[in-house]
């Protein structure tokens, strides 16, 4: 191959590049222009068990000016510690300066099902889009029910850390790259009677919950491995336990239920960390039944 003509192909792999890269941040996502926000109570209270579910006040709890937070209000503050900087957890209260009171229901399609902001940026993947995608247009439309009847706070959280070459700009090649080299969850193997329990447990753990967000390992670009899922990741200067089928060996699904409701383990000790105020802020107020889809799955 002469010189002239490996020129000719590194150029014509740039432009690809570029193109690709001018397409995907151009071209609008597409959502249900059709859809709405309702205010019906049976919304809002539907809204408030899957915001509850999907570890929502987690991360979006109030981050007080002593330091301490207030997990009743969902101003946002919370800063999350990264290998790729340290992210705010944003302002999810109706205000509309420095909140979210002027969204549409569109908007929390955009946002939850695909990473995109109001305004068609990107958002980081510090929030979990990426599970969140698999969301039932529904639910998302529920959530944002919601958020929207809460009392509106106005707070404006710092702005995100990150390192001079993470770009919002850069997240187009990202996302990219992990639809590419993610790989897809193990598919369920059930017997037919389970199948309809297993589906919601799997909806629970991979979407709404975005357990893997944390258990699941990470390559040296932050993309989720799934054909390793929830074999235990690290985060910062935190280790994550696995939470797969080897991990779980010992547990039943009554010990897991156990410890979705209470945070205790097997072995009688109980969970600490993070996972404490996962257990009391989401997984204790899930329904009996979702309790049971959630053991069901990661104990199958």
């Amino acid at each position: 191959m002469n010189q002239w003509s490996l020129r000719m192909r590194i150029l014509t792999f740039c432009v690809a590049v570029i193109l690709a890269i001018a397409y995907f941040s151009l071209t609008p996502v597409s959502v249900d222009n059709n859809a709405v926000i309702s205010n019906d109570d049976d919304a809002i209270a539907r809204g408030a068990y899957l915001v509850n579910a999907g570890g929502c006040v987690s991360c979006h709890l109030a981050v007080e000016d002593d330091g301490s937070t207030n997990p009743a209000i969902l101003s946002g503050g919370h800063a999350l510690v990264t290998d790729f900087g340290t992210f705010y957890a944003p302002n999810i209260t109706p205000d509309v300066d420095t909140g979210i009171g002027d969204w549409r229901a569109q908007d929390f399609l955009r946002a939850l099902k695909h990473g995109r902001s109001p305004e068609g940026s990107f958002y980081f993947p510090a929030f979990p889009y990426r599970s969140y995608a698999g969301l039932n247009d529904e639910d998302v439309l529920d959530i944002g029910a919601y958020l929207l009847s809460l009392n509106p706070v106005n707070n404006a959280v710092p702005e995100h850390e990150t390192p001079w070459w993470l770009s919002r700009f850069a997240l187009v090649g990202w996302n990219l790259l992990a639809d590419l080299t993610g790989g897809r969850e193990p598919e369920l193997m059930t017997a037919q009677e389970e199948s309809l329990l297993m589906q919601r447990g799997a909806y629970l753990a991979r979407n709404l919950g975005h357990c893997g967000e944390c258990h699941t390992p990470r390559n040296g670009l932050g993309i989720s491995q799934l054909a390793r899922e929830f074999a235990g990741a690290q985060i910062g200067e935190d280790t994550i336990e696995a939470i797969d089928s080897e991990a779980l060996e010992e547990w039943d699904r009554n010990s897991f239920d156990l410890f979705l409701l209470l945070g205790m383990k097997p072995d009688a000790d109980f969970v600490g960390g993070d996972m404490s105020d996962v257990i009391e802020h989401n997984t204790s107020r899930l329904t009996d039944a979702d309790r049971l889809a959630l053991a069901a799955f990661f104990t199958r």
